[in-house]
Parts: C-alpha cells; structure tokens; sequence
C-alpha cells in the first residue's frame, strides 16, 4: 500500500504517542453531557455568569486548530455540530506538563483525530460561545487526512470534498466535511418515521417477509439469483414483498404494511438503483378509490413532518402536496400528450405508432409493455403537480382486479410526481382462476424474452383459492419520495451507500473476459 507524506507523518505521531504511553485508542466509555449545537442553542448569559453550562463533557472530532504560544483555539465537530474550544497550556497541562502540552497538542494532534473534553461553555470578546477546557483526552487516532475545505480572502471555497463519484464511495468523508449531507438522511429517517407513526395510528401491523424467495413475484421486474447450498435450490432478492403480504391478508391481518429493500437487476440512473426501498401496505375491504384518499392524506402529512411545509420546491418548481390530486386515465393521459387515441389499438397497431412516434420496441414486448412505453416517453414529463393516472389496460396489471366498470381495464393508479412515480396502487385481484390466467400470460411474455414478465407462484394461487377479501394494496418508493422533500436530483445523493461500478485496481474490479482465440 502507498502511503502519501501525510499518511506516513501521522503514523510517526502514533507511535511517537504509544511511546510517550499515551493509548491512542483507549478502551474506556466517554460520558458524554452535552453536544455542540445544545451549548449554542441553551447558552444564555445576560445575567453574568451562564448557570447551564458551567462543567460539559463533550466528544467529536479535531477540526481545526490556531495554536498561539500559551494558548490555543480549536474546532470540536460532534453529532450537532461544530463549537469552538479555548484551550490553555497552564490548565490542561499544569507544572512540568508543559512540554506534554508542546509536544502532544502541538505537534501529535492532527485534523480528524477524535478527541473528548471536560470544561465550560462561555461567550469570547468577538461573541463566539465557546468551551474553556480543562481537561482533553485523545480517543481515536486518525491516519488519513480529511479533505480541508479552504476559503480565500473573498469567501470563496475551492478544495471541498464535492466530486460525486468520491462522495458516495466516501459516505464516511462526505459525511463528515459536508454537514448539510448528513440533513438529508435525518430528514429521510423523519420520513419513515412519520410514516410509520400514520399507518400505526390507525391499527395497521408492520411485518416483515422473506427477502430471499423462490419465485420472484409481485412486479414486473428482473431478478437477481443466487443459490442455497443446504437447500440445494435457487433463489432470488425479492423484486416486491407483494405476494407475501397478501398470504397474510388471507391469514386475516386487516392491515399489513413492510418498509424494506427490494433489488431489481436493471439499468441504473438518476432515479433507479438496483437495491432500493419501498413501503407496501394491504388492508382489507377497501379499494383503489379509498386508497387514493389515503395517499393524499399519507404524503400531505408525511410533509408537512419532515420540512415543515405541504409545498415543498423541487429543481425550481413549487410542488404542492395537499390534496386533492388530478386523477387522469391512462388512455386519457396519452390522448392528452400524443394527441392519439389508443383505446381501440391491438398490438400490431400499437407497434405501429410506436415506431411513428421514434420510440424504440421489439419483438417481446406484448401490448402492456407497448403502451407503457408511450406513457413513459410521451406522457410521465408532464406529470409536475401530483397527478393519478388510473384505470390501466389489463395487459399491463396482471395483480389488479378487473375494473367493475369499464371492459379492458384494471382498478389501478400510479401517483406522479415531478414526471416519476412516486406511488403504484390497486384494487387487489382476489379471482384465483383469473390470477392464474393473467400468470400464465406472463409465462408466454416470458417464453418471448421478457426478462420482465411475472413467474407463476402456485403457492400464492392456492392461498388466494383458500379466500382473500376485498383489498386495496399500496407501494411506495421511500428513496423517490426523500428525493423530492429534500431537493435532490439523484437517488445516490438519498442513499448512503449507493451502487458503484468498482474502482481500477480494486479488488472487487471483475476481470475481463478472456478474447476468443487468445491464450
């Protein structure tokens, strides 16, 4: 391993300190009493003396140091925020300590190290509140140099920590050097939360279901696959935990809901990775119509918990989550944007105007997969304000009930946002001699090529022959959903660790495959 100057200068002054008998990674639990942004935000002095704050301990990291003669200021950067510590030689290091205080702040402490210190909170002459050490114990010894973010006489910063590839293969440094990340993903906790705290309230279980199956079910998605030895048969990351959550409406939960991971083995970009988080939710005796109700209830509240607002402003628009929202039908939406109606279209006439409209098809895609490409190239980018789009051609649903009024369709929507979808919902098909016709359907999609197409799950089928009621079903993509509450572009910028390509030289980099007819 190479290691820079910087690197080899900070492992000198780890064992320097070894040598000295300072242990730079102490075993022993640090009290913690107080955190940077508490001190900032409780300290009060206007009648003398602050009573609050007179002894804290508080723990973070070294960030900054001006080291002047007898006295020294720093910068303590803790779970909060940032504070400014004063720093005196004669306190912390009293009588023939003096050179300990020359010798280890001054020279063997280094940006990043954490430390822990013990003294009171006070305001200086330039009205910075700041803690007055007494006490200053090293914690954890840094050997990699953070990224400094520098600024010049005018303000303004270069330096910084900011090219996305690093950022997210470095949570840990971006994080860190980048405070208003880490706002992000307590507003994404704050999301979750608020959501659980809504089905919660009113009766709903939380379960939890397999994240390895055997069939892959509940979307139309491809699958990744793996193998259990013991078993001896192959199994897949779950697509959708749909399949499961109905078996337990069966069972007779009323209402179930799994916020968790699902991956799909497809392309990436700025709104797909291939682990992603969904929440899902299934109560019984409901339908579509209850459930668009309560998704505007759902997101309106969701929002005004984490920004404090139902308007919120996404890439320059003002995106308005009260409800109630537009509901506009599939058909309808195409007419709207293409100015064609294709109600009436087979799929050879579908094809047809596909290609009329430059949109790229092939041989495996069936009549669902055909209108869903017109939607998406010609209908979702205008979809800014939440919108329902409802009532789908059959072909494209194969979970959705038959709608009760309206032949060729199903009781569907998806909720759009911004021109992605946010929300997929249906009245549950509950029919299991028409399930298992729509299945087999997908078997012949998929005998055509569609990697995409749903496999059958006879286990399923026979839990819906046993009786499930009327139900209304629910997705929704937490990743998407965080992105448009906290103004992010990408759904890397909402994931801690998002899906990289590997680095050159790394050793998870897949070797290249070997040419035909070399050795």
């Amino acid at each position: 391993m190479q290691l820079s100057e910087q690197e080899l200068l900070r492992r000198e002054n780890l064992q320097k300190l070894r040598e000295m008998g300072i242990d730079p990674y102490p075993a022993e639990a640090v009290e913690v009493t107080a955190y940077a942004r508490e001190v900032q935000e409780g300290f009060n002095d206007e009648g003398g003396e602050p009573q609050n704050f007179q002894q804290v301990r508080l723990a973070g990291r070294l960030m900054g140091s001006r080291v002047m003669g007898k006295a020294s200021f720093a910068e303590l950067q803790d779970g909060s925020g940032r504070i400014q510590l004063y720093i005196a030689r004669d306190e912390i290091c009293p009588g023939e300590d003096k050179e300990l205080y020359n010798t280890v702040f001054k020279k063997l402490l280094d940006i990043g190290d954490f430390i822990g210190v013990e003294g009171f909170a006070f305001r200086t002459r330039m009205g910075e509140i700041t803690i007055h050490v007494r006490e200053l114990k090293l914690l954890s010894k840094s050997l990699h140099p953070l990224p400094v973010v520098k600024r010049d006489e005018e303000g303004n910063v270069y330096d910084a920590f900011t090219d996305p590839e690093q950022r997210y293969r470095q949570r840990y440094v971006d994080l860190t050097v980048n405070p208003h990340v880490k706002e992000i993903f307590l507003k994404r906790s704050k999301l979750i939360s608020a959501m659980r705290r809504f089905f919660d309230g009113r009766g709903w279980l939380e379960v939890e279901t397999p994240a390895l199956q055997p069939v892959h079910g509940g979307a139309a998605a491809r699958p990744f696959k793996t193998f259990h030895n013991t078993l001896e048969i192959p199994l897949y990351l779950r697509i959708a935990n749909e399949l499961y959550l109905k078996r337990l409406v069966v069972g007779g939960f009323e209402g179930v809901y799994e916020i968790g991971k699902m991956f799909r083995n497809e392309g990436m970009d700025r709104t797909h990775n291939p682990e992603f988080t969904s929440m899902e939710i299934y109560v019984a005796y409901k339908d579509y119509n209850w459930m668009m109700g309560m998704v505007e209830q759902l997101v309106e509240y969701v929002a005004q918990e984490v920004t404090g607002h139902t308007k919120v402003e996404y890439e320059g628009k003002m995106i308005d989550f009260a409800g109630p929202y537009r509901r506009l039908s599939m058909y309808d939406a195409i007419q709207e944007y293409t100015g064609t109606d294709i109600s009436g279209m087979d799929e050879s006439a579908l094809r047809s105007l596909c290609r009329q409209l430059g949109i790229a098809v092939d041989d495996s895609m069936g009549k669902g997969k055909l209108i869903d490409e017109i939607f998406g190239e010609k209908v979702e980018e205008h979809l800014i304000q939440p919108t329902y789009i409802i009532d789908y051609p059959i072909e494209m649903t194969p979970l959705a009930k038959k709608h009760r009024s309206k032949p060729g369709l199903v009781e569907r929507f998806e909720l759009f946002v911004n021109g992605k979808e946010i929300a997929n919902a249906y009245s549950e098909l509950n029919d299991p001699l028409d399930q298992r016709q729509r299945l087999e359907d997908q078997l012949r999609l998929a005998e055509r090529g569609d990697f995409e197409a749903m496999a059958m799950d006879e286990d399923f089928l026979r839990s819906l022959e046993y009786g499930m009621p009327p139900t209304s079903g629910l997705g929704i993509g937490i990743d998407r959903l965080t992105m448009l509450l906290t103004d992010q572009h990408s759904i890397q910028e909402v994931l801690f660790f998002p899906q990289m390509r590997p680095q050159r030289g790394s050793i998870y980099e897949p070797e290249k495959k070997q040419e035909e007819g070399s050795e």
